[in-house]
């Protein structure tokens, strides 16, 4: 089966689950659980919508990622309780969406270095892919706490303890992905890296110039 099928159907099949989870809210006035779900369906979107405004075409893979992320994150995490189920849940989550963030912020540098934009070094794009997906991480945990102090959730579980262990992983995701973008760069072997990087290239010929176009 083709990336973009399964990515169709496994959007398709999560979204079914969040909405059934908000017509059981409604019905049983869970206004918490409503708006929880309500907010992870309306973003498991935003892929979509960021390459319909902006034509930049991600690859299946990657929103496949995002979107399971999403889900996990704020419907499974948050209205399930998984992030209490499971001990190690919003670790590897943080880990993942810095890897994923590490990986979009190479991309924006990488873009502009390629087009002669700028003249960066693989240190420069590195230390940016890097700190893009910790300031991604810092914004997510002011949301966690504006979240927790507005309608009474618990995302930040102990409090600052949480905070700064979510920031710890956040830099270690971030440090990877940059060192592998580094070492793209400069002509190294990564295999999933560079079928992504390449993949993106394919889709999006008109950010990389004539040479990539078929």
């Amino acid at each position: 089966m083709k990336p973009e099928k399964i990515l169709f159907v496994f959007s398709l099949t999560l979204r079914a689950t969040i909405v059934l989870a908000i017509i059981s809210a409604t019905l049983n006035m869970q206004w918490t659980v409503l708006f929880v779900s309500s907010l992870a369906l309306i973003l498991t979107f935003l892929p979509a919508l960021f390459e319909r405004n902006y034509k930049i075409f991600l690859p299946a893979e990657f929103e496949i990622i995002i979107v399971a992320f999403i889900y996990t994150a704020i419907f499974l995490g948050e209205v399930h309780s998984y992030y209490t189920k499971f001990f190690w849940w919003d670790i590897v989550l943080h880990a993942i969406s810095s890897m994923v963030f590490g990986f979009i912020g190479f991309l924006i540098l990488y873009v502009l270095y390629d087009k002669k934009k700028i003249a960066a070094s693989p240190l420069t794009i590195a230390v940016f892919s890097f700190t893009f997906a910790v300031a991604i991480g810092a914004l997510w945990e002011i949301f966690e706490f504006v979240m927790d102090s507005t309608i009474g959730l618990n995302m930040q579980k102990s409090g600052l303890v949480d905070t700064m262990w979510d920031l710890i992983v956040d830099s270690i995701g971030a440090l990877v992905t940059s060192v592998l973008g580094s070492l793209y760069i400069k002509g190294g072997k990564s295999r999933i890296f560079e079928g992504m990087v390449n993949k993106f290239i394919h889709e999006n010929p008109k950010l990389f110039g004539d040479k990539f176009k078929n």
